[in-house]
């Protein structure tokens, strides 16, 4: 069986830092003093979690067995980071490295009540807009997909234009950056990819933000894929019927952030080993459930049997069979 053609994900690379406080800030908020706030609060643990989109997709590759290509900006102190995704099947050895900042970071903390005080640094991450497809391509070879993920919108935008420019297939995945970017922004990430991933409301907001109806957007792109989330997948094309699949059976939610990441690593595993968009989905759902049962992005694990028999379970013994030759 050949080996499939490089996958290059482009997007976020980020750290969470995760604290507890046990009280409730306002207890130490005075109203009329907020002008010259300044408190400080004793918390009880500190989470230090792996996350950016591309690592989240990059690592749920690497469990499917395959090689993605990471494609991104980080700090100085990616080293701890870049050993862990290297022991999972990620390639960062095309991560630029920044010279002055730090990796993009994530910090917060949240009390009894749920409120939260939180910060985003997004550091090294700007510095996207630097990295050109081109030098990478003829290191790793011609790629499937380049998937262009929530980044620097700057580099979002460089990275698409290159893709049109050479002929790189790519996949459009704006997420978190449709809430911030304008119309304009997004009608150029979006025209004319190979594939568009949104959940449903970012598909509205797609939209709305483009001025395109659904059919227009769905004209402008190869196939459209929508989450659903505990409701599943739609996998739309013009002219064709869509595909619209269940979640997996019997997922224990415990924490939903990277959900939507794992799906697109499992949906984008299925594409390369070529076994059509139903099966895509399927492995992307299933891939999804593990994350959702797990607290922290990166944190799953599972042997190809158990993966095939949570495959076999919720869609059946033939989707099992087209996916084991991979897999196993």
């Amino acid at each position: 069986m050949p080996s499939p053609r490089p996958l290059l994900i482009a997007g976020s690379i980020a750290t969470d830092h995760l604290m507890t406080f046990q009280g409730k800030f306002e207890d130490s908020l005075v109203v009329e003093q907020l002008h010259k706030l300044s408190v400080s609060f004793l918390v009880d643990d500190l989470e230090i979690r792996r996350g950016g989109v591309a690592p989240n997709m990059c690592f749920g590759l690497g469990r499917l067995g395959l090689r993605p290509v990471l494609v991104g900006a980080a700090g100085e102190d990616f080293g701890d980071y870049r050993s862990w995704l290297e022991r999972h099947g990620v390639d960062c050895s095309h991560v630029r490295i920044s010279e002055s900042k730090h990796t993009a970071r994530f910090v917060c903390t949240t009390d009894a009540t749920m409120a939260q005080f939180a910060s985003f640094y997004p550091g090294a991450m700007a510095e996207a807009r630097l990295i050109e497809l081109q030098p990478i391509v003829a290191a790793v070879g011609e790629p499937e997909y380049v998937l262009i993920g929530a980044d620097d919108p700057e580099g979002m935008l460089r990275h698409t234009e290159e893709c049109r420019q050479r002929g790189y297939a790519f996949i459009a995945d704006p997420s978190q950056q449709l809430a911030f970017g304008e119309g304009e922004l997004i009608r150029q990430l979006v025209d004319g990819a190979a594939l568009l991933f949104s959940n449903e409301y970012e598909s509205h907001l797609i939209e709305q933000k483009t001025g395109w109806s659904a059919e227009e957007v769905l004209s402008r792109v190869g196939t459209q894929v929508t989450t659903l989330g505990a409701e599943g997948v739609r996998v739309r094309r013009a002219g064709e019927p869509d595909i619209v699949l269940p979640a997996a059976k019997d997922v224990t939610a415990v924490e939903p952030t990277g959900v939507g990441d794992a799906f697109r690593a499992g949906f984008l595993g299925a594409l390369a080993w070529d076994v059509g968009l139903e099966r895509a989905a399927q492995v992307g759902c299933v891939l999804a459930a593990y994350v959702v049962e797990t607290v922290g992005t990166q944190e799953y694990t599972f042997t190809a049997e158990q993966f095939l028999g949570r495959l076999e379970h919720s869609y059946g013994a033939e989707a099992a069979a087209d996916i084991r030759p991979h897999l196993v």
